[in-house]
């Protein structure tokens, strides 16, 4: 890393005197009267009032009638896999996946616990290129998707950043083609989106729908996660799953492979306390967002978009992205990078280890799911058709990756709630001061 303490461009700012991270736990005090209550109570294991009253809660807010608390958002996001897979393609033997031999399409740009439950499950994520408006799955290349693979009855979406996408077109590709929709609303609880003229929440936009509580997110209970849905059927049996799958006998009698993936009460007692919060985390993680709008907008760069039309984000992590001819030379390898300072122009990795030397956590653009050396050898779809082998030495232009453009070009700002105007003022400076 560079001395940028040392660099004259850098010249009068102070480092933070405690770290600005990039979203950490907000508490308010009201989280320790629930765990509390838990621990006198005695009620420590994975059933408990705290679990009853959350379900509760969450089904009301976002509008579901059940909702069924997990050990985290990615128990969740497999059950949710699992209990799709069944529906389309039947019961599994107890060692084998539901999806063996069966591809399912994927959102691209996304942390990989939206992907890995298609793996647990046998089967084949076939990866969907993102597009600019929203950062997230294109419409145009999950259609181009279903002409290539018509078979394919399950698509993976997920709201990046707290953003929707754009579900209304997605769904109606997907009823096109008789396919099934997972909807990982993980990092936009609260987010609304506005389908056939009527605002919704996220995690009501699939068939399955999932959401997180880990302690980065927007509501968080250290970790927990919930699957949502309006059906008794898939709660009961989401339940039944994530207790072992133990059947109504007086000893344990399993007729169905299980997890151990219930909440813990404690847990469910820190989300709980946070749950009433969540409007104000919101309007907090807004003004941030609107802070670095205005704050940036005299240099060549833009925030992460949303459909100020038809979306509404909860603005879970700010972001931005430089202009292509503002981008300094940067490249990247497997787990390192290299990148030249040139004036006027900066990069994701600079601008990230500049704002780290002065105590800020940054973060670049998630990697998407189709550049990750796990799942390199996968079907990678953009909007003109097959993303792989698209180089070619006779031809000039390699075909469309927005995805891989965006994490080129693409950093994640600190977004923390508890962060001041002041802190963010200067973390905007020391940005700026990048361009120098």
């Amino acid at each position: 890393m560079k001395d940028f303490k040392n660099d004259p461009r850098f010249a009068g700012i102070e480092p933070f005197k405690t770290k600005i991270w990039l979203s950490s736990p907000t508490m308010h005090g009201d989280e320790q009267k629930w765990v509390d209550e838990a621990i006198q109570t005695n009620w420590v294991s994975t059933v408990g009032e705290n679990i009853d009253a959350i379900e509760k809660e969450v089904a009301d807010y976002i509008g579901v009638k059940y909702a069924v608390a997990l050990s985290c958002g990615t128990a969740a996001l497999h059950l949710a896999t699992r209990l799709a897979a069944e529906k389309l393609y039947g019961q599994a033997r107890p060692d084998a996946g539901t999806l063996a031999g069966h591809r399912v399409f994927c959102s691209d740009t996304t942390f990989d616990a939206s992907i890995n439950p298609v793996a647990y499950e046998d089967g084949e994520a076939v990866f969907i290129d993102t597009e600019y408006d929203t950062w997230n799955m294109s419409p145009e290349a999950l259609r181009k998707a279903f002409e290539l693979y018509p078979e394919v009855r399950l698509v993976v979406v997920a709201h990046l950043y707290g953003t929707p996408g754009k579900m209304e077109e997605i769904k109606a590709i997907c009823d096109e083609h008789d396919a099934l929709i997972i909807e990982d609303a993980a990092e936009s609880l609260g987010a609304k989106y506005r389908l056939n003229g009527r605002w919704v929440e996220t995690g009501t936009l699939g068939g399955y729908n999932c959401i997180s509580f880990n302690g980065n997110k927007i509501i968080t209970g250290s970790a927990g996660g919930m699957f949502l849905t309006d059906s008794l059927e898939d709660a009961n049996k989401v339940r039944k799953w994530s207790t072992q799958s133990r059947e109504a006998a007086p000893w344990y009698q399993h007729e169905e492979i299980g997890y151990n993936y219930r909440m813990s009460n404690i847990i469910a007692g820190i989300v709980r306390g946070q749950l009433p919060y969540l409007e104000e985390h919101i309007n907090q993680k807004r003004a941030i967002w609107e802070r670095y709008e205005e704050g940036l907008k005299d240099l060549p760069v833009k925030m992460n978009p949303w459909d100020r039309e038809n979306s509404i984000p909860n603005f879970w992590l700010s972001c931005m992205i430089i202009n292509e001819d503002a981008m300094a030379p940067m490249v990247r390898g497997e787990q390192d990078y290299l990148y030249v300072s040139e004036p006027g122009k900066s990069s994701p990795q600079e601008i990230l280890d500049a704002i780290s030397a002065f105590g800020t956590e940054g973060r670049p653009i998630w990697k998407p799911m189709h550049m990750q050396p796990i799942y390199r050898t996968h079907a990678f779809i953009t909007a003109e058709g097959n993303g792989r082998g698209k180089s070619n030495a006779y031809i000039e232009g390699t075909g469309a990756d927005v995805g891989a453009d965006i994490f080129r070009r693409g950093l994640c700002l600190p977004s923390d709630n508890k962060m001041t105007p002041e802190q963010q003022d200067r973390i905007i400076e020391i940005i700026h001061r990048c361009f120098r």
